[in-house]
């Protein structure tokens, strides 16, 4: 278990939570005023990537999905529903951002490696006997990426960005507290959220990617746009998440 010292980030990248026991802080750990100072670590076009993606954080202050799922009340049923949000707009993302990075001049990335749809499609068999459907906003934000990756390209990967740039982060603080709720009701932990690869290296092949896309000053500012939209996008279904929350203290059977 994560100690409560720990910073917890939700995982739609950097929509973010800190659970302190002392007096409250700064609710993304991406929020710090030395955010502010440019990162060595990263080039141009991801520090202001980054610094956009900062602002977006407080913006989820205080949801009641967020918090229940980092401090372990969430329930099953809004876990499993998260998942089936998820599960087709992945299988949207990693069957169509390599196609689009490759035509914004960078052909190979780390997109094998990052692909999220067959974990969760195990997942979901795995948690086939709970239930929890995905909201209006799921399907709302589907709808956008298939829109995205016909019309801007370039907008639909701020998308891929906020996603896997989650897993990498957020979600591997995420997991923990997310298969603790699954553990308490008898069910098997996620998959979605592990990688055959270190995360480190592929935090740093997703920015190179990302670093070196084709842009024109217009799109890039687009992208800085659209990630943002992507994080309005992901505070709509947590949202929503937020009214499934039936009272759930029995064990869920297990897929046969």
């Amino acid at each position: 278990m994560i100690s409560r010292h720990n910073a917890y980030v939700l995982s739609c990248d950097h929509v973010a939570l800190v659970s302190m026991v002392a007096a409250p802080a700064p609710l993304s750990i991406h929020a710090q005023p030395a955010d502010a100072a440019p990162t060595p670590s990263l080039g141009p076009r991801l520090r202001k990537l980054h610094t956009r993606i900062g602002r977006a954080h407080h913006q989820a202050e205080g949801m009641a999905f967020s918090r229940a799922l980092l401090e372990e009340r969430a329930t099953p049923t809004q876990l499993v529903a998260l998942l089936r949000s998820l599960a087709p707009a992945y299988a949207l993302i990693d069957a169509r951002a390599p196609e689009l990075a490759s035509r914004l001049g960078v052909p190979a990335g780390p997109w094998a490696a990052l692909a999220r749809h067959t974990a969760l499609a195990h997942d979901l068999a795995q948690l086939s006997t709970v239930p929890g459907a995905a909201p209006a906003a799921a399907l709302r934000w589907l709808d956008r990426l298939r829109q995205l990756a016909e019309e801007a390209p370039h907008r639909f990967l701020a998308h891929v960005y906020v996603r896997y740039g989650g897993d990498l982060s957020g979600g591997q603080q995420l997991a923990p507290a997310a298969n603790a709720i699954l553990r308490h009701q008898g069910l098997p932990a996620l998959s979605f959220w592990v990688f055959d690869q270190p995360v480190a290296d592929l935090k740093h092949s997703l920015h190179a990617v990302f670093e070196r896309l084709a842009l024109t000053g217009e799109q890039e500012a687009q992208l800085l746009d659209e990630a943002e939209d992507a994080f309005r996008a992901s505070q709509s279904l947590l949202a929503e998440l937020a009214d499934l929350a039936p009272s759930e203290d029995h064990p869920f059977p297990r897929p046969a």
